[in-house]
């Protein structure tokens, strides 16, 4: 095996294990808030809601009132980098190597 597929496969574990902790954080904070208090108390920390107001630009909305060259006059053009996870491996496998990570 070599480094690169090393590190694929940490990364593949580590992400899995942001995800899930992620969809744990998601589900407590619909917890808290379905409580509708403004703050909890916990041994170590306080929980705190806060409320406030965004606006945004509805880029549609403002895309029908412009005409293509005024958008392309302010529009600029950015290379993104994407990493993505695509599994190759069994169930047993991802979760052997979870359980690696996690000792």
């Amino acid at each position: 095996m070599s480094n690169f597929n090393t590190l694929a496969d940490r990364f593949s574990a580590a992400k899995a294990v942001a995800d899930a902790a992620n969809a744990a954080v998601d589900a407590l904070k619909k917890e808290f808030k379905l409580l509708g208090v403004e703050q909890i108390e916990g041994f170590s920390c306080y929980l705190n809601l806060g409320l406030s107001e965004r606006t945004t630009l509805d880029s549609k909305a403002v895309a029908k009132l412009l005409t293509a060259e005024q958008i392309a006059s302010v529009s600029k053009t950015t290379l993104v980098e994407t990493v993505r996870v695509k599994a190759k491996a069994s169930d047993a496998l991802v979760a052997a190597a979870l359980a690696e990570i996690a000792a």
